[in-house]
């Protein structure tokens, strides 16, 4: 049973027009890689929300960077189609954006191409004071070039304070293969720039719902009190796909999913639930914060990850009702991978609020259904007053936060069924964002791009949070590396060993996501 809450009539009717004015200082954003999926699905139609919603300077500019030669008008008839298909930016006038985009042919590492885009930056920037935000949409492996040209073309000079241009650069994930790597790439990093120039991007923490745990957890009194040892018996944070490797092969065999999520999205939000709070909502005080909390989390000796850890492999099944391949029969996978595809994992954090909570991380493709959220699941009461029926058991309650496909949270309790009999049931109350805010809803990567516009890094990663992470999850990828993973059928949930892992602490897992 299902119980809406929802925001007040005025505050669901208010549209982004009438919120607070921001716009981003004119400035010229450079995509490298501006043929690829990620530009062409998710950047390219960002853009064109921010500049629908007023959100970006009306001489701003966007040049594509890409290995194949095409004409200006080529890509803008290319982003065009993008932006049509990714269904936003209805309400403008294509040539308003269109005309903006101009592009550059050239590999990453070709000098050659640095210098063509300087004079095409010099055009549209027409000796004003020029603000540049370079976007490196590419494989990590052409990160360490990028930035190395970047700074040596002195397109991207050291940040200075001395009222000139700003110039920053946003690096995807993965940042970094493991601990040594990711060392190497900060080391390559504060050798050319300053950490202010610096936008490690995980798309995960522009979503509505991440955003909305600091809110839940620090601007409302009745919770933060229960927000520890003393009352919360685990926490479960769960990425489930139903799709598998689909194009991403060759990256996936050699990172798995412990290196492609659980590195990443998953500690960002085990960060935001466990962090302490800061104090005062800005980025060096956040970031401080989730640094700590993550330096307080337990790294296991390969042998005891071992212990905390599950591994799985998809085979062959169904999703919706249509029969699927094994993950070794997908196009661009080795016939004996002994890739993951499925992990679940136990992590312990050693400090004075969470010493002694498990907490429960999952992802995996080829599961029975989508989706993302992160359940707290609190203690059953001490003493049991009402009657039940033998075999019974109160409900724990639970605080979730779903992050997709549909962005809510929701609340279980228990209530008493009407009648003259004393009996209870479990409820949920759910506050729904669609719902509640008429579907105003702003794409992640919107209100990333634009916090980088305005130099506002509270939703990026920090170098050594980065290498935090890292320490976490080395020995647990190296365990994973060191097993066979356990085959599971497409379409179920994962490998019966993650029942286990999770059941030796008297919980199960939320496998519906209800």
């Amino acid at each position: 049973m299902s119980t809406p809450l929802s925001a007040p009539a005025a505050l669901a009717r208010e549209r982004p027009g009438a919120r607070p004015a921001r716009c981003a200082p004119p400035c010229t954003i450079v995509i490298f890689g501006a043929r690829g999926d990620l530009a062409r699905r998710k950047l390219m139609p960002a853009i064109a929300h921010l500049a629908e919603d007023g959100l970006l300077a009306a001489d701003s500019r966007v040049i594509g960077i890409g290995t194949r030669p095409m004409s200006d008008d080529e890509f803008r008839k290319a982003m065009g189609e993008a932006i049509g298909q990714a269904g936003d930016g209805e309400g403008m006038t294509p040539p308003e954006l269109l005309e903006r985009l101009s592009y550059v042919s050239g590999d990453i590492d070709d000098e050659g191409m640095y210098r063509r885009l300087q004079e095409r930056l010099a055009t549209s920037e027409g000796g004003a004071v020029a603000h540049r935000l370079f976007y490196l949409a590419v494989p990590p492996a052409l990160f360490p070039p990028a930035l190395r040209h970047l700074s040596a073309s002195r397109l991207m000079p050291r940040q200075r304070d001395d009222g000139e241009g700003w110039a920053r650069v946003i690096i995807e994930k993965p940042f970094g293969s493991d601990l040594a790597s990711a060392r190497a790439l900060n080391r390559l990093v504060r050798s050319a720039f300053s950490e202010r120039q610096v936008f490690r991007i995980d798309h995960y923490l522009g979503k509505e719902t991440v955003q909305n745990l600091l809110v839940h957890r620090f601007a409302n009194s009745i919770f933060e009190p229960v927000w520890n040892r003393d009352h919360v018996h685990h926490v479960q944070i769960t990425v489930a796909e139903t799709v598998g490797v689909e194009h991403r092969a060759s990256f996936y065999e050699q990172a798995g999913v412990i290196r492609d999520v659980f590195q990443n999205h998953l500690l960002q939000l085990l960060a935001l639930t466990t962090m302490e709070p800061p104090n005062t909502f800005d980025a060096n005080a956040v970031r401080h914060e989730k640094v700590k909390v993550l330096g307080a989390v337990r790294a296991y000796p390969e042998n005891e990850a071992r212990q905390a850890l599950v591994a799985g492999q998809y085979g062959a099944g169904a999703i919706g009702g249509k029969p699927v391949p094994g993950y070794r029969e997908e196009p661009g996978v080795t016939r004996d991978s002994s890739t993951p595809t499925f992990a679940a994992l136990r992590l312990e954090i050693h400090n004075w609020r969470w010493r002694g909570v498990p907490f429960f991380l999952r992802s995996g493709k080829r599961l029975a259904r989508r989706f993302t959220e992160i359940a707290v699941r609190f203690h059953r009461p001490p003493h049991l007053l009402f009657p039940l029926r033998e075999g019974d058991a109160l409900d724990p309650n639970v605080l979730t936060f779903r992050i997709q496909p549909e962005e809510q949270i929701s609340l279980g309790f228990e209530v008493k069924v009407p009648g003259p009999d004393v009996r209870v049931t479990p409820v949920r109350m759910v506050f729904s964002y669609a719902d509640a805010f008429d579907g105003d809803r702003h794409p992640a990567y919107e209100t990333l791009l634009l916090d980088c516009m305005e130099g506002d890094q509270t939703l990026f990663d920090r170098a050594d949070s980065v290498e935090e992470a890292w320490r976490i999850i080395d020995p647990i990828a190296g365990a994973a590396a060191a097993v066979l993973p356990e085959n599971y059928p497409a379409g179920s949930w994962g490998p019966s060993s993650a029942d286990a892992l999770i059941a030796r602490s008297g919980a199960s897992w939320r496998n519906q996501g209800r």
